[in-house]
């Protein structure tokens, strides 16, 4: 009878260490959501690394992480590129600010209250859109940076040259377009540099402009004191929005909702070429920019404005 009460104990405390087990699991669940609820409520949407290139355009709070000993945020040094939009017509707060990416010739808006806007477009591959993209660009004499990866250039010489030919920049989106903030040693983080470079070259015969952008947005300060060792400014972003899915394009409301509404003066505005939205738009967009007072600015014009 005692040996049958003490197994029956057994069992009860048994019972309960996995009632408490579960009940802290299920509350760390709780708080999981919650924070993910907190997330949306706040910033609209939960942080993803998603798509062809990550333009993240709300991360976790970008205030966390300040004042680390590198200067960086910790958000960005983890390889994350994000934006806080707050308030319509205003610069959105970013995870790294001016002054802590100046020391590395790293840039992602112009601190003014002109109207001015650096057009950018990051080059995957081809897919019918640029041609529309560069004779809007050409009807506007607005100048715009292509930042390219190896297998655009070498499957599209024509427009490369076309770029060129017409005023613009292009500037280098690394051979392969890998996630860089993996990258620790300056022998392969210049090697997709410098192979970039050459098949530039061989294509132009010139030397690419020594303007990169970290494929996906994603960097480490290692990353930009290599880029910078190797003669090149960084540029991010302080305007973009979900245009790279080929097969989830936005509408032309959604496009312009984001991209009148969050233009600012010193805007460094980033698109996609790949984008059919941006190709029917951009004539429109860059008509409505104009109205609103916007002239276009060149990269090297917004750096030689310090």
């Amino acid at each position: 009878m005692i040996q049958k009460i003490k197994i029956k104990n057994l069992r009860f405390k048994q019972k309960k260490r996995v009632f408490r087990v579960s009940a802290v699991i299920g509350l760390l669940i709780a708080a999981f959501f919650a924070g993910r609820s907190a997330a949306v409520l706040r910033y609209g949407s939960v942080p993803a690394s998603v798509g062809h290139d990550l333009q993240q355009e709300l991360p976790s709070d970008p205030a966390s992480g300040k004042n680390t000993a590198d200067g960086i945020l910790t958000n960005s040094a983890e390889g994350n590129w994000g934006l806080s939009f707050q308030e319509e017509g205003k610069p959105p707060v970013a995870n790294a600010t001016r002054e802590e990416l100046a020391p590395y010739g790293a840039w992602y808006a112009q601190d003014t209250q002109e109207k001015v806007i650096y057009l950018t477009f990051d080059c995957g591959y081809e897919n019918g859109n640029t041609p529309a993209i560069l004779a809007a660009l050409k009807k506007h004499q607005a100048p715009a940076t292509f930042f390219a990866v190896g297998n655009f250039i070498a499957d599209n010489p024509e427009l490369i040259r076309q770029m060129l030919a017409e005023g613009h920049t292009v500037g280098n989106h690394t051979m392969h377009h890998p996630d860089m903030s993996r990258i620790a040693e300056m022998t392969a983080f210049e090697k997709e540099i410098r192979d970039l470079e050459q098949i530039f070259k061989e294509t132009t015969g010139q030397e690419i402009s020594k303007y990169y952008r970290p494929p996906q947005g994603k960097y480490s300060q290692a990353n930009l004191k290599m880029a910078q060792q190797l003669g090149y400014q960084t540029f991010f972003w302080s305007l973009a929005y979900v245009d790279w899915y080929e097969d989830k394009q936005p509408t032309k409301e959604e496009a312009f909702d984001k991209l009148l509404g969050r233009i600012h003066p010193g805007a460094v505005v980033l698109l996609h070429n790949t984008s059919a939205t941006n190709g029917a738009i951009l004539d429109e967009l860059l008509t409505k920019w104009e109205e609103m007072g916007y002239r276009f600015g060149t990269l090297k014009d917004l750096t030689e404005a310090g």
